[in-house]
């Protein structure tokens, strides 16, 4: 390692559905965060790991910033303000294609009360007018003082190299902080539980998606080329582990199937998943099994 590398976290904030999870999996070039079109779809705080030759950068990928129904929201939420006084870099994501709001405004008043350099990242501009562009960009320079305001398309690539190096000048100078190989400070066992969430959330309909939590109860080497996973999928209400299910099962194994092939993926092994649907009613606002799912400990 040289003398002068240098190394940061950067936080990746914005409204729900803005781009963050993308962009970090565009960033470290393979899938470790889930991404979905539904809101509120990650719910804990992901650290992607990218190493280059003299630098490395943290990028630390929030969940959205909404307004709390439950507990399970209020953890959401924290977790992702408290990341702004933790980092040497934010990134604000902005949907460059919906109008601001009064969520916008929130986001940007907390961050005036931040030393830390600011980032304003106009999203997915492959879907907007080019003529739409820079009257954004002038609509946005007059809200607050940006380090820099870079227009980008997490889904494409565009304008990523750019945004690294605008960030490397704001790394201070130190170690690696994650082994040059590493990609993320997430164990294999959370990753595989968030594939298996987001195959639900690809699959049910509106009234699914925030009451499921999955546990990774069991992950074994059965032989040289399979690894067994055994997972339940929590719920809050019997009428939705039956959606959950499906008709003679059949909703169930179209989420195997598909978490399954991300899952092979991700290991390297052939999977033998076997998923079963458990019903905890309102856990997202009980504590205990806020905790023992991973979720709240943004204290």
């Amino acid at each position: 390692m040289s003398e002068d590398f240098c190394s940061g976290f950067i936080s990746l904030i914005g409204r729900p559905n803005a781009g963050k999870s993308t962009l970090l999996n565009h960033l470290i070039g393979q899938k470790i965060a889930i991404t979905s079109d539904k809101p509120q779809t990650t719910r804990n705080k992901i650290a992607g790991v990218l190493t280059k030759e003299k630098w490395q950068m943290v990028f630390l990928d929030t969940p959205g910033i909404h307004k709390p129904n439950d507990r399970l929201g209020d953890e959401m939420v924290r977790a992702a303000l408290n990341t702004l006084g933790e980092v040497d870099v934010v990134y604000l994501l902005v949907d460059a294609t919906v109008p601001y709001g009064g969520g916008d405004a929130f986001l940007l008043e907390k961050l005036k009360k931040v030393e830390t350099p600011v980032f304003l990242l106009l999203n997915k501009i492959d879907r907007l007018r080019k003529t739409d562009l820079l009257p954004l960009i002038d609509f946005y320079q007059g809200k607050m003082a940006w380090q820099e305001i870079i227009p980008v398309s997490a889904l494409q690539g565009d304008n990523i190299a750019a945004l690294l190096d605008a960030t490397v000048p704001f790394l201070p100078a130190g170690p690696c902080y994650y082994p040059e190989d590493a990609v993320t400070d997430q164990p294999e066992r959370m990753i595989i539980g968030e594939l298996i969430r987001e195959k639900v959330i690809q699959a049910t309909r509106e009234e699914i998606p925030h009451s499921v939590a999955v546990d990774v109860e069991l992950i074994e080497k059965r032989s040289n080329d399979l690894l067994y996973i055994g997972a339940a999928i929590y719920t809050e209400r019997d009428s939705q582990k039956g959606i959950l299910i499906g008709k003679r099962g059949e909703m169930l194994k179209a989420i195997g199937s598909s978490a399954r092939s991300e899952i092979e993926k991700l290991t390297g092994n052939k999977i033998f998943l076997e998923l079963w649907v458990k019903v905890r009613e309102n856990w997202r606002n009980t504590e205990k099994h806020l905790r023992n799912w991973g979720y709240g400990n943004e204290r």
